[in-house]
């Protein structure tokens, strides 16, 4: 038995533009235009989940999937950060965000450690790799981070080190275990 998971970042919103820890805002309507023309670009999945937040969401009713929106995959929870820039941020607390962008098992913000996202994450592509079928996941770019270093087995520092493009699609495939990876390709 083999399971295909199609993670689809979202459209790009405002925090992204502007830099902010998410603030669940909306997709802007230009982008979720260029999603709803790629609708029935990708594979038909026999399920479909989305993070809860509301771009995910939006991103995956504008391709028609009829997503479940899913805790597990959830963005990362930034804590006393969210709202914020890195900027505002940076300039406040320095220490705190080199802490945090070296160590995944620091969270100075009070909320998720890089590793407990991963960890989250892995153990939903766990119970997937027992099932067969093609899944889509419109997930935030930190959950299909994570997933891609769980999937691999990569230490939890890579993190930071791959980059997730909005509207780009991230396969892995796997079984008993083994995942593989098919890089990023664009959705539009």
């Amino acid at each position: 038995m083999t399971v295909r998971v199609m993670f689809v970042a979202p459209a790009i919103g405002f925090e992204v533009r502007a830099a902010r820890f998410g603030d669940d805002g909306p997709s802007d309507e230009a982008a979720l235009a260029a999603v709803r023309s790629a609708a029935g670009t990708l594979p038909t999945p026999a399920r479909a989940f989305a993070s809860p937040s509301l771009r995910c969401r939006q991103t995956a009713q504008a391709l028609g999937l009829g997503a479940e929106p899913l805790p597990q995959l959830a963005d990362l929870d930034v804590g006393l950060w969210r709202g914020r820039s890195l900027d505002e941020v940076a300039a406040a607390d320095p220490a705190a965000i080199s802490a945090w962008l070296s160590d995944p098992a620091a969270a100075p913000h009070g909320g998720e450690p890089v590793t407990a996202l991963v960890a989250r994450v892995g153990g939903w592509l766990d119970e997937l790799a027992e099932q067969s079928g093609r899944v889509a996941a419109v997930a935030e770019p930190a959950v299909v981070r994570a997933a891609v270093v769980q999937a691999l087995g990569l230490p939890p520092g890579v993190f930071w080190r791959l980059d997730v493009r909005p509207l780009s699609v991230t396969e892995l495939s796997g079984r008993a275990g083994r995942w593989n990876l098919r890089c990023g390709w664009d959705l539009t």
